[in-house]
């Protein structure tokens, strides 16, 4: 099959106006160039030998949220594109949450995992970001902004958490700081 192209951001998250992050495109792919997309407008074009392009967002403003996507191109022919990123510049007026990992930072593969990202806002819905994916996970209310799971060789990484409030005008918070999380 044709090759796969990731995106994601890094750090991941709700930027702020004046903040930046990295688009990163990552593909097994040959030598030909990363070209970045903004819906169906070209941006930018990486002639790339290695296997990774970083698209950098600095001093964000609104101008920068929308849809972002990679193709990859050899000799004039896309030959690979990656699903849609959703960059989100907004202000962020609520304090950073905590997260935290229970039992540790360091556990088995197979093993069950407590993640919680804590705020002192009560009406908040928090992400768990895992740096490298393309997806964030929603914590579920219920269970305290914790989330549960049996993690496998491939959880490992970088989290972080993000919090916004369940209200009219949706507030964002900072971002949490990172925690390792390595599964052996």
């Amino acid at each position: 099959g044709a090759p796969i192209i990731s995106i994601f951001l890094k750090p991941p998250g709700v930027i702020p106006p004046g903040g930046s992050t990295t688009i990163c495109c990552i593909c097994q792919c040959g030598f030909g160039s990363f070209v970045l997309y903004k819906g169906s407008r070209q941006l930018h074009t990486l002639e790339q030998s290695g296997s990774r392009a970083e698209f950098s967002i600095s001093n964000a403003t609104y101008k920068d949220r929308g849809t972002y996507n990679c193709h990859y191109v050899e000799g004039g022919t896309i030959v690979a594109r990656s699903d849609e990123l959703e960059v989100s510049v907004e202000e962020l007026r609520l304090p950073r949450p905590n997260l935290s990992v229970l039992p540790g930072h360091e556990v088995t593969a197979g093993a069950d995992v407590m993640f919680c990202c804590t705020t002192p806002h009560p009406s908040t819905g928090c992400y768990l970001y895992l740096e490298g994916q393309i997806r964030a996970q929603l914590l579920s209310r219920e269970q305290g902004d914790c989330n549960f799971s049996h993690v496998q060789k491939g959880d490992s990484g970088r989290y972080s958490c993000q919090c916004y409030t369940i209200n009219a005008s949706r507030e964002w918070s900072a971002v949490s700081k990172t925690l390792d999380l390595v599964v052996r």
